[in-house]
C-alpha cells in the first residue's frame, strides 16, 4: 500500500470506485496496520477495543477516517461514529472478504447456475461470527454499484460494492443488517456516468405497492408438513390421472368487507374448503410474483423471486401451499418468462444498457403489451430465469408452472409486420434461443422436481410442445388447447337454430386432439375485455342461457383432455371478471346460479371418480364417436373408455327441442343408468330424464353392436354407464 497521501480518496468520496476494498477496510503499509473507514455524516469515528475507544483520524475532509495500530479480528472490530445527535455502532463492511465462489461466478456466466438466488440478491449470512446481509448483483456495464437504504441515508457513496472482475457481479457484506430492511442498488454507468437506482432483480421481498424498494427477507425456517404429498407426487402417473384446475386471481376471488384482498392465510382458510367441496384437483394462481400494478393481474412482473407483499409474507404463501398439500390439493403458479415491464426501477436497462432485454427493439420490445422481451441467448439471463423457476418449485413447493405466452417467445415475428422483426441465423422466424431456453427449463423441472408439471399457453400449431426434448419436442408436460376452446365457445355463442350449419366446430378438434397432451381451458382471458362471462356468451332467454352453460360445462368435463376453469365460471358469474372487485357470490341466492354450482361440483367429482373420463385423455383409445354426423338435430354422442375397458356414454343435445326415443349405439349389453343429467331438476333444469335406466337392445347401430333408445333433454347432456 502506498502512503496515505497518494491514495485516490476522491474516487470513494465521489462514488466512482469499483474496488472499494482496495482503499477501505484493513490494510498494511510500510509502517503499520491500519483501518480506513468512510462515514460522510460522522463528526468522529472511534475503534472500540475491549472497553476502550481509539479515535480515528480524519484523512479526508469528506469523511474518510483512519486508525493505525494492531487490529483485532473482524468480529471484534467495532466502530463507533457520532453522526449528528446519533451514536452509531457498527462493524466495518470492508473488513469482511467476498464469499461468492469462482464456481458460482463461472456457472452464472455460463447460464448454468440454477440456484442463482442463493448467490445473488440479499442473503442473510453469518461471516466470521458476525450476522449481516450479503448483497450481490449483476451489472457488467457499471462503473460503480452501491447498496442504499435508510441504514445509510440512501447515499450511494457510503456502501460501494466490490466488482468480481469480468463476471459483471458485484458483492458486499454489510454486518448488522437484519430482515425487514429496505434497500436498492445505486448504479453508475461506466460509459455515461449516469446514475440509476434499481430494485434487486433477485429480491425475495418488496415494499407494498406503490413503493418499490426491495426488502431483506429472513432465511426460510418454515416447517413443512407436506412430505407425504411430495412423495406421492413423485410417483404420480399424471398422464392417466384426473387433472382439474381451478384458476384463481388471489386479489379478487373474495375480499374483506372493507375491500381488502384476502391474504395467503385467508385463502388457506376459505379457498381450500371450497376447492375440496367442488372437487378440483389443483389450484392455479395467476401470477403472485411481485408486480407494481394491480391491473396487470401479475403479468407485468418485476420481482421474479418474490411473493407479492399485497397478500402477505413469503411464509404466509408457504403456509397456504402446505395447507393445500395436506388437503390433497396441488398448486400451480402462472409464471411469466415471456416479457417484463419497462418500469425504470426494475429490470429495464438495468445498468444503463440493454442487459436483460435486447438493444434492438425489433428483438427486444413487445408491441402488444408495451414490454421488453428477455434476451434468451444471454447466459446470465438464462441463469436468472431458470433460477426463478427453480426458486418457486424449491422454496415454495409449487407443483408446477403454467408458462405464459409461449407463442410470443417462439416466433421472432410474433405480432409484427414485415420489416419489424429480424430473422434468425438461418433466415427463419423461429426464436432459436427461446426454444433452447424452454427445453432447458422443462428438463430442469422434470429432473429436479419429480411429478411437477409444466403447462404451456401456446396458441399456434408449433409441433411437439408437449413431447420430450429427446424426441425434438419442447418438453412441456401439457399444452393449453386454444383451438378447442375457441371453436367450442364460437359454437356455443350461436343461436341453436344455426348450430346445424357449424357442427364441424365441435368435431374438428378430434383431428388433432392427441397430437399433444392437451388441457382444455376456459381461462380468465375468455371472460374479460368485452368478451363477456361464460354465461353471457350463451344465446337465448334466461332459461336457455343457463341450460347452455350447463351443457357447456358437461361437454367440457367429458371431452378428452385435462380441465381448467377460471373462478366464477363454476357458478355462472354474470358480469365479466374484474380484478378490483370480488366475484358475485351473492348470485348463489338464486336457484339458477345454485344449479350451475351444483352441476359443476358433480361434474368435477364424476370426472375424478370415473377412470373412463380421464385415464386415456391423451390417447385415441380413450375416445370413440358414436355419432358426430347428426347435424340436422345438432346432437353428438361418444364413448369414453378407461384402460380396463370400462365405458361412459355421453350424448349432448345442442337445441332446445327434447328428443324422445333417440337411438344411439353402445358397445356393450346391459342396463345403462344416468350418471348425470345436466337437465336435472336438481340443477334447475326441466327434468327430462331416463328414469332408473335404459336397457341396451341387441340391435346394431352406428357401428356399435348394441343400441338403446334414450330421452335427450333440451340443451342438455346425459352421461350413462353400465358398470356396476
Amino acid at each position: 500500500m502506498t502512503a496515505t497521501t497518494s491514495i485516490d480518496f476522491d474516487s470513494i468520496v465521489d462514488a466512482r470506485n469499483h474496488d472499494p476494498h482496495s482503499i477501505l477496510g484493513p490494510h498494511h503499509d510500510e509502517t503499520s496496520d491500519l483501518l480506513r473507514v468512510f462515514r460522510p455524516y460522522a463528526s468522529t469515528v472511534a475503534l472500540r477495543i475491549g472497553t476502550k475507544e481509539h479515535a480515528l483520524v480524519r484523512v479526508h475532509p469528506a469523511g474518510v477516517f483512519e486508525w493505525r495500530g494492531a487490529l483485532p479480528a473482524a468480529k471484534d472490530r467495532i466502530l463507533v461514529a457520532q453522526e449528528g445527535a446519533s451514536t452509531v455502532i457498527f462493524h466495518d463492511p470492508y473488513s469482511f472478504p467476498a464469499t461468492l465462489t469462482a464456481d458460482d461466478l463461472y456457472l452464472f456466466n455460463a447460464g448454468k447456475l440454477y440456484q442463482a438466488y442463493r448467490a445473488l440478491g440479499a442473503n442473510a449470512k453469518t461471516i466470521d461470527g458476525v450476522q449481516g446481509v450479503r448483497f450481490s448483483v449483476w451489472a457488467p456495464n457499471a462503473g460503480r454499484v452501491s447498496v442504499v437504504g435508510a441504514f445509510n441515508c440512501w447515499d450511494g457513496r457510503v456502501y460501494p460494492m466490490q466488482a468480481h472482475g469480468a463476471s459483471g457481479v458485484w458483492e458486499l457484506f454489510i454486518p448488522g443488517l437484519a430482515p425487514g430492511e429496505l434497500y436498492k442498488f445505486e448504479i453508475r454507468n461506466r460509459r455515461t456516468g449516469q446514475i440509476f437506482v434499481k430494485s434487486d432483480p433477485y429480491g425475495n421481498g418488496f415494499e407494498l405497492r406503490p413503493s418499490t424498494a426491495s426488502r431483506v427477507v429472513a432465511q426460510d425456517t418454515f416447517t413443512w408438513q407436506d412430505q407425504a404429498w411430495l412423495k406421492s407426487r413423485a410417483a404420480w402417473d399424471w398422464l392417466h390421472a384426473p387433472l382439474n384446475i381451478y384458476e384463481v386471481h388471489a386479489g379478487s376471488w373474495r375480499k374483506h368487507y372493507d375491500g381488502r384482498s384476502y391474504t395467503y392465510r385467508d385463502l388457506a382458510t376459505h379457498l381450500i374448503p371450497y376447492v375440496k367441496e367442488m372437487g378440483y384437483t389443483h389450484i392455479e394462481l395467476l401470477p403472485i410474483s411481485e408486480h407494481p400494478l394491480d391491473e396487470s393481474w401479475g403479468y407485468q412482473t418485476t420481482g421474479y423471486f418474490a411473493a407479492s407483499s399485497r397478500f402477505g409474507t413469503p411464509d404466509d404463501l408457504r403456509f397456504f401451499i402446505d395447507a393445500c398439500h395436506q388437503a390433497d390439493i396441488g398448486v400451480l403458479l402462472d409464471w411469466v418468462p415471456a416479457h417484463f415491464p419497462t418500469d425504470d426501477f426494475a429490470l429495464a436497462r438495468f445498468d444503463g444498457t440493454a442487459l436483460y432485454e435486447h438493444e434492438d427493439p425489433r428483438l427486444g420490445f413487445h408491441q402488444d403489451w408495451g414490454t421488453h422481451i428477455f434476451n434468451y441467448g444471454r447466459n446470465e439471463v438464462r441463469s436468472f430465469l431458470l433460477s426463478s423457476a427453480h426458486y418457486w418449485l424449491s422454496e415454495f413447493h409449487f407443483d408446477g408452472l403454467r408458462v405464459d405466452a409461449v407463442a410470443s417467445m417462439l416466433y421472432l415475428d410474433y405480432s409484427r409486420k414485415a420489416g419489424e422483426w429480424l430473422p434468425n441465423k438461418f433466415g427463419g422466424r423461429e426464436n432459436l434461443d427461446a426454444i433452447e431456453f424452454l427445453r432447458e427449463l422443462n428438463v430442469l423441472v422434470h429432473e429436479q422436481f419429480p411429478g411437477a408439471l409444466t403447462l404451456a399457453e401456446e396458441s399456434t400449431a408449433w409441433p411437439g410442445v408437449s413431447r420430450p426434448t429427446y424426441l425434438g419436442g419442447l418438453g412441456f408436460s401439457m399444452k393449453w388447447n386454444m383451438g378447442w376452446m375457441n371453436d367450442t365457445l364460437r359454437y356455443f355463442s350461436r343461436a341453436p337454430i344455426f348450430r346445424r350449419f357449424h357442427q364441424n366446430e365441435l368435431t374438428f378438434g378430434q383431428l388433432y386432439a392427441y397430437s399433444e397432451n392437451f388441457v382444455l381451458p376456459f381461462s380468465h382471458d375468455e371472460v374479460v375485455h368485452g368478451k363477456h362471462s361464460l354465461l353471457d356468451k350463451m344465446p337465448g332467454d334466461t332459461w336457455q342461457k343457463f341450460a347452455n352453460l350447463r351443457l357447456l360445462l358437461a361437454y367440457h368435463a367429458t371431452a378428452p383432455g385435462k380441465k381448467l376453469n377460471f373462478m366464477g365460471n363454476e357458478f355462472g358469474q354474470g358480469r365479466e371478471w374484474s380484478d378490483n372487485r370480488e366475484l358475485d357470490w351473492n348470485l348463489l341466492e338464486y336457484e339458477l346460479q345454485r344449479g350451475i354450482k351444483l352441476l359443476a361440483r358433480d361434474l368435477n367429482h364424476l370426472y375424478r371418480n370415473h377412470p373412463a373420463l380421464h385415464e386415456l385423455d391423451f390417447s385415441q383409445e380413450g375416445f370413440q364417436w358414436i355419432d358426430c354426423h347428426d347435424a340436422d338435430q345438432s346432437i353428438i354422442s361418444f364413448i369414453r373408455r378407461s384402460r380396463h375397458g370400462h365405458v361412459v356414454i355421453v350424448a349432448l343435445n345442442f337445441t332446445p327441442v327434447p328428443r324422445e326415443n333417440y337411438r344411439i349405439g353402445v358397445p356393450q349389453p346391459g342396463t345403462y343408468v344416468e350418471l348425470l343429467n345436466s337437465d336435472s331438476l336438481f340443477y334447475a333444469g326441466s327434468n327430462v330424464n331416463n328414469g332408473s335406466g335404459v336397457t341396451a337392445q341387441n340391435q346394431a347401430w352406428m357401428d356399435q353392436p348394441h343400441s338403446m333408445l334414450i330421452k335427450l333433454p333440451p340443451l342438455a347432456s346425459v352421461i350413462f354407464s353400465n358398470n356396476k
